[in-house]
């Protein structure tokens, strides 16, 4: 009687210390997502594996999310780690998961069914859905001419979502959502004829459409939205708060700016015809110097993409090329330079391109050492076109107007004034073509951003058995009647 007693009173005891153990860490706060985030010093992102959003090439990982994520980790004091998915759904189901993703950065618009799954950010890129077609066929021209077309979208998008909305009003309307595609295969099947329409943003097809010279834009569907990013859905709002302080500031300083200038500033500078033709040079005429240009970029610590992108600018990668004022080759070489390069023979591809490297570097180590990378790079650009005292004369010029003269996205503007008298009047070096060196520079980081992109390692067959950039001929018409005009 008396063993079962005691028996009672142990286990009452031990029930009174459990609760007050369960009661106090009730009392104890759960950390917020935020002071996990710097507690476990990463910051986990999902995002989408495409040129609008993030991809890995041999210099490592790039992209606009990516660029903007990474400053928002390094805000915070702590690493990023990347995570991607293979379509939007998934994107959405790991979002939040115990040691998951906290945060979403993938060019994602917010909706009404997407308030349930996540909390969306302040706007931070506008865009525009777009109905895409092939040129040479049949161009809608309004919700109604989508009937009766082969359309496919991605699975989850809010272009799904457009085109559910548009059912009720028009029920003969089909489509196809399928999660086993991404934006660039939507615009290859649109360029090969496999589906007849589909629905894009226009940020990623302007990022796309050089790959794909036959795509067109039949129309809007609908006005801009804006792109954000994206958390969990819940009470807690430290990260979101945090996000948004964060692209607040970002606007205010000039860093968004900067990126949408960096990747979208200079996307359409080719054209339907400069797109379709650079395809055609890509697979003709790169192979042939590829190796110099490798070779001259191990040689003088350069990307030797970006050489072949000068190169191209130059002479469209022809090394018999001779201009009116006597500059020639592949890189365009004046005697002058050539001779100081120690290049014998402008026409050989091969000295050519060293020489045109070697004078590119010799340009960008005489730059201020105030500026910085990347703009280093588009001032050295600059420099290799038009002089770099015309360029110090923009420079000068940027600072009298308050811009930074550091800054590519200020230098730039100031670089057409070279050309009117009110200001090159007051500059030390005087009248320049200043607009030419702000196209030059523009042209070649896009043919930059493309070799950057089709140079990845999972893409590098694609483009030697040619299956990204030429695009399919019309069996109706001969070949070389299939290209755009």
């Amino acid at each position: 009687m008396f063993a079962h007693t005691a028996l009672r009173q142990r286990c009452a005891k031990w029930l009174f210390a459990t609760g007050l153990f369960l009661m106090l860490g009730a009392c104890v706060e759960k950390p917020s997502t935020l002071e996990r985030v710097k507690e476990d010093g990463v910051l986990r992102v999902i995002t989408r594996n495409s040129p609008a959003t993030y991809f890995q090439d041999r210099n490592g990982e790039t992209g606009f999310e990516y660029e903007l994520v990474k400053r928002f980790a390094d805000d915070l004091g702590v690493k990023l780690e990347i995570e991607t998915a293979d379509n939007l759904d998934q994107l959405f189901d790991q979002l939040g998961k115990p040691s998951g993703p906290v945060l979403a950065a993938a060019g994602l618009v917010s909706s009404e069914r997407r308030a349930s799954q996540a909390k969306f950010s302040h706007p931070y890129l506008e865009v525009t859905p777009q109905v895409i077609y092939r040129n040479g066929r049949s161009r809608p021209t309004n919700a109604k001419g989508l009937v009766g077309k082969k359309i496919m979208v991605l699975k989850g998008s809010s272009h799904a979502d457009q085109l559910a909305e548009l059912k009720k009003q028009y029920p003969g309307l089909e489509y196809e959502e399928s999660d086993a595609v991404e934006v660039v295969d939507l615009l290859r099947m649109v360029d090969e004829g496999q589906i007849d329409l589909t629905l894009v943003d226009s940020n990623e097809l302007a990022m796309n459409q050089v790959y794909f010279p036959n795509v067109r834009v039949a129309f809007d569907l609908g006005d801009t939205r804006d792109q954000r990013w994206a958390v969990a859905a819940g009470e807690d709002n430290s990260l979101l708060n945090e996000i948004n302080e964060f692209l607040d500031k970002s606007q205010k300083n000039g860093t968004l700016q900067r990126l949408k200038d960096r990747y979208y500033g200079h996307v359409d500078v080719l054209g339907y015809v400069g797109a379709y033709t650079f395809a055609q040079h890509l697979q003709q005429r790169l192979p042939k110097y590829e190796k110099h240009f490798k070779t001259s970029s191990k040689v003088e610590q350069v990307d030797w993409r970006l050489l072949a992108a000068i190169g191209y600018q130059e002479s469209m990668w022809q090394p018999e090329v001779t201009s009116k004022t006597g500059v020639r080759g592949l890189m365009m070489l004046t005697q002058r330079t050539a001779q100081a390069m120690g290049v014998s023979n402008r026409l050989d591809p091969r000295q050519s391109i060293q020489g045109g490297a070697k004078y590119f570097m010799l340009v960008k180590d005489q730059l201020d050492d105030s500026i910085k990378e990347p703009d280093r790079t588009w001032f050295a650009l600059a420099a290799y076109n038009v002089g770099s005292g015309h360029l110090e004369d923009a420079r000068t010029l940027a600072k009298r107007e308050g811009l930074n003269p550091n800054k590519w996205l200020d230098v730039k503007k100031m670089l057409p004034r070279l050309s009117q008298k009110q200001w090159y009047s007051k500059t030390k070096y005087g009248y320049a073509r200043g607009g030419e060196p702000v196209h030059f520079v523009a042209n070649i980081r896009r043919y930059y951003d493309i070799l950057t992109w089709v140079t990845q390692p999972q893409l590098e067959g694609q483009v030697a058995e040619g299956n990204l950039h030429v695009p399919a001929v019309n069996k109706d018409k001969p070949a070389e009647q299939a290209a755009p005009m």
